[in-house]
């Protein structure tokens, strides 16, 4: 496993909620550049939305770790939410490893939260904490430029947020379900 003392050294420290200091395209061209191509094929790996079907080892402990972390925390939200909603919650499995409590947390803190914004921002800090955790502590090695990575991508979605936008789409959806609710064969009017 190599180390990226001169790559990582010329990052910028990132913090959560700042503007993002560079892009994710950017830094993926720095990367290509100056990770071996090894490590740089598996930036390519690393997703905010990993697929949950997607149960192939990648080989890497920190990408792997992330994927299951993501996952666990997409199953507990669901189980937590059915269970707000009074709705079945068989599907969702426990935790399977430590890191996962995280998870497991943020999904509970979310479930009975009224501002989606609120709730969004809540699941990104348990991320960004996830991802400190899995990144260890070597700051010079391929994790570390994998954790920062998918930092970038936090950055860049929690720029992308926008409550009036956000406000109108939720209102939006809740019409359009409601909708769909009332003309659903087998209501009766």
């Amino acid at each position: 496993m190599s180390s990226y003392y001169y790559f990582m050294a010329q990052l910028p420290f990132l913090v959560y909620e700042q503007k993002p200091p560079m892009s994710s395209g950017s830094f993926i061209s720095l990367a290509e550049s100056l990770m071996d191509e090894e490590d740089s094929a598996l930036i390519g790996k690393l997703s905010l939305d990993p697929e949950l079907e997607s149960a192939l080892s990648t080989g890497c402990q920190f990408i792997d770790g992330w994927r299951e972390w993501e996952r666990t925390l997409r199953l507990n939200l669901a189980k937590h939410r059915a269970v707000y909603l009074k709705r079945d919650s068989t599907s969702a499995v426990e935790p399977p490893f430590a890191p996962a409590d995280a998870a497991l947390t943020a999904s509970k803190a979310v479930t009975g939260e009224s501002n989606p914004l609120d709730a969004e921002i809540l699941i990104d800090k348990a991320r960004w904490n996830a991802i400190d955790s899995l990144a260890g502590l070597d700051n010079f090695d391929r994790n570390q430029a994998f954790a920062y990575y998918l930092k970038l991508l936090l950055l860049e979605r929690r720029q992308a947020f926008d409550a009036e936008n956000g406000f109108s789409e939720y209102k939006s959806l809740y019409n359009q379900i409601i909708e769909d609710t009332d003309n659903s064969p087998g209501v009766i009017k």
